[in-house]
C-alpha cells in the first residue's frame, strides 16, 4: 500500500497541478492591511512565507500559479451588501480599490510573467463566479493547491468550490491563516480534512520537486 506521501506525490503531478493563492494582497496581509489582526497572523504563523516558498517552487517546476484578488470599484458598483462582512468592509480605513496598491500581491510572494491574476468585484469565493474555473479547465488542471487567507471565509469557499467542480483539492495547512490563531487548525482538522488532502508546505515542495519517471 502506498504511503500518504506517495499518494500525495501521485496527486501533485506538475503537469496537471495549479497553485492558487487567495487574497494575498497588500490591503489584506501587507503592512497597511485593512485587517491588521489577520495580517499579523499570516506573518507570525509563517503562512505567508510558506506561500512564497510554494509560489517560488511552482515557478521552478512549471506549475501554473493563479493569484485570486478581491477588490471593489471606488463607487462600490456591483459589490455585495447582503452580509455583515461586506457592510463592515465598507467602513474599514483601508479599501481594496481597483488599481491601488491594496490589490497588488504582497511581498514576499512574487508574481511571475506566466502567472495569472484573477480579480473579483463581488462575492466570497475566489472560484465561483470568477474566471478561475474556465482557466483551470483550459490549463488541464486536475489538482488545485489552495493557499492564502482567510481560513475563516475565502479559503474554505475555494476548497468547497474546487471539490464541487471536480478538482482534487490539496491544502498545505501551514500555508493558510485565519483568526483567531487557534481557529485555523481546528477548521482544517474538522472541515477541510473531510474534503481535501491536507499536507504541509514541505511535503508539497518535496512532491513538486520530486524527479518524475519517464514514460
Amino acid at each position: 500500500m502506498p504511503s500518504s506521501y506517495e499518494r500525495l506525490a501521485e496527486i501533485l503531478d506538475p503537469v496537471s497541478t495549479v497553485l492558487l493563492t487567495v487574497e494575498c494582497q497588500q490591503g489584506v496581509v501587507g503592512p497597511d492591511s485593512a485587517l491588521p489582526e489577520l495580517a499579523r497572523e499570516a506573518h507570525a504563523s509563517g503562512a505567508l512565507a510558506n506561500i512564497a516558498r510554494l509560489v517560488a517552487a511552482a515557478h521552478e517546476t512549471g506549475v501554473q500559479v493563479i493569484h485570486a484578488i478581491a477588490e471593489r470599484r471606488p463607487d462600490g458598483r456591483g459589490a455585495n451588501r447582503n452580509a455583515r462582512l461586506f457592510r463592515a468592509a465598507e467602513r474599514l480605513p483601508v479599501q481594496q480599490l481597483s488599481g491601488t496598491a491594496a490589490v497588488r500581491v504582497a511581498p514576499p510572494v512574487e508574481v511571475a510573467e506566466q502567472d495569472l491574476v484573477v480579480r473579483r468585484l463581488h462575492g466570497l469565493s475566489p472560484i465561483q463566479g470568477t474566471d478561475v474555473d474556465p482557466l483551470l479547465r483550459n490549463l488541464g488542471c486536475r489538482t488545485l493547491v489552495v493557499t492564502g487567507v482567510s481560513a475563516n471565509v475565502a479559503v474554505p469557499n475555494a476548497v468547497f468550490d474546487a471539490v464541487n467542480l471536480g478538482y482534487t483539492a490539496v491544502v498545505p495547512a501551514d500555508a493558510i491563516a485565519g483568526v483567531p490563531s487557534e481557529y485555523t487548525p481546528a477548521m482544517v482538522r474538522n472541515t477541510l480534512a473531510l474534503v481535501a488532502t491536507v499536507a504541509t508546505t514541505d511535503e508539497v515542495l518535496g512532491c513538486l520537486r520530486r524527479p518524475r519517471r519517464r514514460a
